[in-house]
């Protein structure tokens, strides 16, 4: 596809329009409209998908600080620039691994535009706990179910419809390999990103009230702590949970230094708890 240099103008109220924490995660932003983030689980195709978004518009680096590897491409679709980031691939967003902080840490600090989340028809199950994880951490999401002849080939049929409904989310079939469904994943990506498409996201707490208030409390008084960060919401969740890591940066105040952008984002998440 064919990426021409332009002047961003996204939105103030985007998260695009405050890039600090993009540009201290090496992502350049200037002359882009919108970042997009691609996350999955590994062997799901996401590096056929990312191929198949960005053609040879793309080149790899490390992130800062680290030695996980990074892959940002690009790709122009009704006169926008939308730049797209290869997240690691992981089963989880629970930082147990340099990978999976990595990408737990661009989707909460660097607030993409829009997560697109690749997952395998044919191991629907399993990828279902990282996208049900990104949802707690952000709305702006769409699922790209792909490998679905695959599911075919094995008598397996999934209804993208009814699981669109489930998680509130865009669901679009795929067979990236062979381009199906790209020109769809292209405009699901885009009414996100512009605000067009209104996700109703499935929250573990929806049908809990008890859970609910727990998680509402605690975020308000997080909020109140720590000034601008991102997604209070989750890392109450992540509080009741018992994250230690979590844990240790609220009680030392890092979370805030995180949420300030005064140092690398993921340095006081990066060491486990012993």
């Amino acid at each position: 596809m064919t990426v021409h240099t332009t002047t961003s103008h996204a939105c103030e109220t985007c998260p695009l329009g405050t890039n600090a924490q993009l540009i201290r995660l090496g992502i350049n932003v200037e002359g882009w409209n919108y970042v997009v983030a691609l996350a999955g689980n590994p062997n799901t195709g996401k590096s056929t998908v990312f191929n198949a978004l960005t053609g040879l518009r793309q080149h790899t680096g490390n992130w800062p600080g680290k030695t996980v590897t990074r892959a940002e491409g690009g790709f122009l679709y009704q006169d926008e620039r939308f730049k797209l980031v290869d997240l690691p691939g992981t089963y989880s967003l629970l930082s147990s691994s340099l990978d999976e902080e990595v990408a737990r840490d661009f989707i909460l600090f660097g607030q993409p535009d829009v997560t697109v989340i690749v997952v395998d028809a044919t191991r629907l199950e399993r990828n279902l706990n990282l996208v049900l994880q990104i949802l707690e951490i952000t709305d702006r999401v769409v699922v790209c179910l792909n490998l679905v002849d695959e599911a075919e080939r094995h008598g397996m049929t999934v209804d993208d419809r009814a699981l669109a409904r489930d998680l509130g989310v865009p669901v679009i079939p795929t067979v990236a390999r062979r381009g199906e469904g790209i020109p769809e994943l292209l405009a699901a990506i885009h009414e996100v990103a512009s605000g067009a498409y209104k996700a109703r996201p499935h929250r573990i707490n929806n049908h809990n009230p008890a859970l609910a208030q727990a998680i509402d409390t605690l975020a308000a008084q997080i909020e109140a702590r720590f000034e601008g960060l991102p997604n209070a919401r989750w890392v109450a969740m992540r509080l009741l949970d018992g994250d230690e890591r979590i844990l240790e940066a609220v009680r030392s105040g890092e979370l805030g230094i995180l949420a300030r952008g005064a140092q690398p984002v993921g340095s006081a998440l990066q060491q486990e708890a012993a």
